[in-house]
């Protein structure tokens, strides 16, 4: 890769229309292949074209840092532009192979982009940067023009039978016997897929599905053969340019129904469940166990309140610690990928049961979508609450957290809780 650096061309412009509408309103442009689009606490961002790329295979090995993340460092430092950020995401098996284990996938465990262009919505300005000063302002171009206006019904979502017609519950009682035998498993977290039959429109999905959640992250993208639109309750690792590292784990589950009095009383029953608060107290345990592998001062800030997300309602804490000397994002990221919350604990022994009883790699699902940037910065996005398209296939997919006290037909309820949160709008 060249060492020359280019520059980003850049202007700020007074935002007109609300950023969702405005970053739905480019992608849908056809300007920008590949893309990705991240929220991060109020502020969208829309990554397009490939400047820079960055791609880990299942072969990939640095054991100085772990599978491949040195190499990581090693591209950023050379990228050919300065003040870069990248887009991207990170495959679920990307954890086993940190591990040392075989990934058990052909596909990339990494797919990382450095954009040609860039468009920043927050507060009242978007910021738009282009290596090429014609595609500057093109871009601005396209913002500055009005919105048409456009039909203002809303046709009724694709209707997803969730029915257990994939022995989700047999899986659970199957993992119930690795738990309740000698070895060191406390807890797994198994899930399921439902397939979506008609044709998708992802964007629509977005769009539609951000107004009617209250996501911590969320992002659409098109990237490495891979379509998704996700609503992320939580994050894998927050890691700040001056080395504050935190992570929010969400672990126990309740349904939010639309009545208040309901919700309340199924706040207070989580709050009180024996089963829930021991999954979240050992998840917690483990990911302040994590944290400290490559950080001081380690310490949990939030302890198990209440958290909503959509149609569902967790219990939630907060982690937090600071990076120690020497250490710089990727290893953070490395002891803490993936989340406890979608794995399992101890994560080594999660990791061949997952395979074995899901039957398949989880590729993007419980994976991250993440940015990072050239002060030092990153932010991973759990992957949940997402519609998944690729190689023709679309579908959705949710997962429970199953320890000793679980039964099979509660972890399906949970399922069918979290699907409910995603909603699919059909093409055409």
């Amino acid at each position: 890769m060249t060492t020359t650096h280019l520059r980003y061309r850049e202007t700020r412009l007074p935002r007109t229309e609300d950023p969702l509408t405005l970053i739905v309103r480019l992608v849908r442009s056809g300007l920008f292949d590949p893309y990705v689009v991240y929220e991060h606490d109020g502020a969208w961002s829309l990554a397009g074209g490939a400047l820079a790329s960055v791609r880990l295979g299942p072969d990939a090995r640095d054991h100085s840092l772990g599978l491949g993340l040195g190499e990581i460092e090693e591209r950023f430092a050379t990228m050919p532009v300065a003040g870069w950020r990248a887009y991207g995401w990170a495959a679920f098996e990307l954890g086993p192979a940190l591990a040392g284990l075989a990934p058990e996938t052909d596909g990339d465990l990494l797919h990382l982009i450095v954009p040609a262009d860039e468009i920043r919505a927050y507060g009242d300005d978007v910021l738009v940067r282009c290596v090429d000063p014609a595609r500057l302002a093109r871009i601005v171009a396209l913002i500055d023009t009005p919105a048409a206006e456009t039909d203002a019904s809303v046709p009724p979502p694709i209707d997803l039978p969730l029915a257990d017609t994939g022995n989700y519950r047999a899986a659970v009682s199957a993992a119930l016997l690795e738990l309740n035998g000698p070895g060191p498993l406390e807890k797994v977290i198994l899930s399921r897929r439902v397939p979506v039959p008609t044709p998708v429109d992802l964007i629509t999905t977005y769009a539609l599905g951000r107004r009617a959640n209250t996501p911590a992250r969320s992002f659409l993208l098109d990237l490495g053969g891979i379509r998704a639109a996700g609503f992320s309750p939580e994050t894998v690792v927050e890691v700040s340019a001056d080395g504050h590292v935190r992570t929010h784990p969400l672990a126990g589950t309740r349904a939010r129904t639309g009545s208040a009095a309901e919700d309340a009383r199924l706040r207070a029953d989580l709050l009180s469940d024996p089963k829930e608060i021991h999954e979240h107290a050992v998840s917690v345990r483990l990911a302040l166990d994590e944290m400290s592998t490559v950080c001081d001062d380690t310490y949990v800030s939030e302890y198990m309140t209440v958290e909503q997300r959509g149609t569902v309602q967790h219990l939630a804490s907060r982690v937090t610690g600071r990076l120690r000397p020497g250490l710089g994002p990727w290893h953070a990221f490395a002891a803490m990928f993936p989340s406890v919350t979608a794995t399992g604990i101890p994560k080594a022994p999660a990791y061949p049961l997952i395979r074995a009883l899901e039957g398949r790699p989880r590729g993007l699902y419980s994976g991250a979508v993440l940015t990072c940037d050239a002060s030092g910065a990153l932010d991973a996005a759990l992957v949940l609450r997402t519609v998944y398209e690729r190689d023709g296939e679309c579908w959705l997919q949710a997962g429970a957290g199953v320890v000793r006290q679980s039964r099979p037909e509660r972890e399906h309820e949970e399922t069918c809780e979290k699907l409910r949160s995603v909603s699919v709008w059909r093409r055409g």
